[in-house]
């Protein structure tokens, strides 16, 4: 082979520490063990990470993907170097204490794919995820390195068929509650099981893996389309092969991911959440990839776009279709075509396209046959499908999935518990009536540790057909898969002293989603006198990951943040 061929400076590039001179002969032997030639050696090393694991369809298909990634790194002059990650799969792990391990696995992913991508001085990025905490961690660790990157999803699954009823993952959580209620009985509830999850890929609504699928096309960090289409689809590895060739082009033009994450980009990731009535969770992500890039973006911020918002994608949980239906309509792209059209999108933001979001939408056809996605003139409802709240029961916010909703206020007394397990408990045994506001309290960042999602619950209670009947409240987290009036992100949590851990059974809640507020009809006084009286929970873990996670973990606010971000690097990886 041609020695010549290499048209990159490895002089600037890290992977020159690992390669170049005489006194990396040691190092270049392990490669040459690894079968690579001299050429592939001195060509730039492409770190091609994945999410891969038999934890969940979500990620089965991540390695076979990666196959095609490397074939485009290669066909570029570039030297792939594939490597994994952990996932912590939500579906699995909801309902009992595995979901206790979710939200830290976000940062322990970032963190692994910063370790790895140190540890050998790879150039450029290209990270493939499937599972909820998997695509946000992904994308923190791209900005966090700053290294030319791409982000690729691993796809949606396909929906179930129930009886000649499309059905996903939410209709056999949603089945439990009508079980539980005699209302289904233990046949038909192993038939629904049996049927759900027809495929490879993640769950196939606009649960939390789809709404950051659609921010990471709309923040820019992944090709267009390349987010949309099904796992199970073949022409998948075109993305991918694509991917892997346009990550060696960033790489020779130096586009790197803070140029594309700026707080326009930001903006408009906020914007097609609210857009599609996506995951609650996208609130707690979008701060956290801020923050990777130094720049200020909390749950307001985010709230302040929600507010402004049309809901224009018909998706499930809160509409009718799955993800792949929006895709066959015209994918991701389209949604931002109507948002762009309305003025709704910052077109100027830069793109690993190397060209901007305006341009990347010029060829985009609205296309009439289809009524997955409205246009913004005449929208599903004319703000947000998320909404964000303040009020004396969170002075640092809380959040709320609105789309599908049709009642917006309630108040009622509060039934409070200390953890999940007790509310589920309650719910199961129908120990509580129409007009309660549940609580689910001590769920917090640090209280859980870690931030449960409440799915199981959620689900029961709309499956005993009370889903629009009570509220629910909690310092704790919702599936994306939730519906209902069901209020997460309370901050200050219960476990730093936050008024959420203050209520006493009774006590009056009043939710407005209009105004976007949320009180406890409490006066100062006492809530002071009742402060005075609190004390810090004994924490539930005393080693350990997830002891370690809660001694460092941040407010929700700011994105549940385990270290400072780009404001306190001292130098950036990408430049060492």
């Amino acid at each position: 082979m041609s020695k010549n061929k290499n048209t990159f400076d490895k002089n600037k590039l890290p992977s020159r520490h690992v390669t170049e001179g005489p006194s990396r002969a040691p190092h270049r032997s392990y490669y040459y063990a690894m079968g690579l030639t001299s050429e592939q050696i001195h060509q730039p090393l492409v770190g091609v990470a994945t999410c891969w694991n038999e934890a969940a369809p979500c990620n089965i298909s991540l390695m076979r993907q990666a196959q095609a990634v490397k074939k485009g790194v290669a066909s570029a002059q570039g030297t792939p170097r594939e490597f994994t990650t952990i996932t912590v799969t939500d579906g699995i792990a909801m309902g009992h204490e595995g979901m206790k391990s979710s939200l830290v696995s976000r940062d322990v992913i970032t963190d692994s794919v910063e370790l790895t991508m140190r540890g050998h001085c790879y150039d450029a990025l290209v990270g493939l995820a499937g599972c909820d905490k998997s695509l946000p961690g992904m994308m923190m660790a791209m900005c966090r390195l700053n290294v030319p990157s791409i982000f690729l999803y691993g796809g949606s699954i396909l929906p179930g068929n129930f009886r000649g009823k499309e059905v996903t993952v939410q209709d056999v959580f949603e089945a439990v509650g009508r079980h539980s209620a005699g209302d289904m009985s233990d046949e038909d509830l192993k038939e629904l099981e049996e049927v759900a999850c027809p495929s490879a890929g993640a769950c196939g609504a606009q649960f939390t893996a789809n709404t950051m699928a659609t921010v990471s096309e709309a923040i820019g960090l992944a090709l267009p389309y390349s987010a949309g289409a099904p796992a199970p689809y073949e022409f998948r590895d075109q993305f991918c092969t694509a991917a892997g060739e346009q990550v060696m082009e960033l790489l020779k033009i130096g586009l790197r991911p803070r140029d594309i994450v700026t707080r326009k980009a930001l903006e408009n990731a906020a914007t097609v959440v609210a857009a599609s009535g996506g995951s609650t969770n996208a609130a707690l992500h979008l701060p956290a990839i801020a923050s990777e890039c130094g720049i200020d973006f909390d749950l307001f911020d985010v709230g302040e776009i929600f507010k402004k918002t049309p809901y224009i994608a018909d998706l499930k949980p809160g509409g009718k279709y799955v993800a792949k239906d929006m895709f066959e309509a015209g994918g991701i792209p389209l949604l931002m075509k109507s948002l762009l059209e309305g003025g709704f999108l910052h077109g100027d933001c830069m793109t690993v396209t190397g060209r901007t979001i305006a341009e990347n939408m010029e060829k985009v056809r609205w296309n009439d046959s289809q009524d997955v996605v409205y246009p913004t003139s005449n929208p599903i409802t004319p703000t947000g499908g998320v909404v964000t709240l303040k009020g004396n029961l969170a002075t640092d916010g809380a959040i709320v999935k609105v789309a599908g909703m049709t009642e917006l206020k309630f108040s009622g007394p509060a039934v409070c518990f200390d953890s999940e397990e007790e509310c589920f408990e309650a719910v199961k045994k129908k120990q509580y009536k129409a007009g309660d506001v549940l609580v689910i309290r001590y769920e917090g960042p640090i209280g859980g540790p870690g931030m449960r999602e409440m799915l199981q619950t959620t689900a029961t209670i709309y499956g005993q057909g009370m889903g629009d009947k009570v509220a629910l409240i909690t310092d704790g987290r919702f599936s994306g898969a939730t519906r209902g009036f069901c209020i997460g992100h309370v901050g200050p949590e219960a476990a730093k002293g936050g008024v959420i851990g203050l209520l006493k059974d009774g006590d009056i809640i009043t939710i407005d989603a209009v105004d976007g507020t949320i009180d406890v009809d409490l006066s100062d006084e006492e809530l002071a006198s009742r402060k005075k009286n609190w004390k810090t929970p004994e924490q539930n873990f005393g080693s350990g990951a997830i002891w370690k996670y809660a001694q460092l973990v941040g407010n929700a606010r700011y994105g549940a943040l385990t270290h400072p971000g780009a404001k306190g690097e001292k130098s950036c990886y990408a430049d060492i």
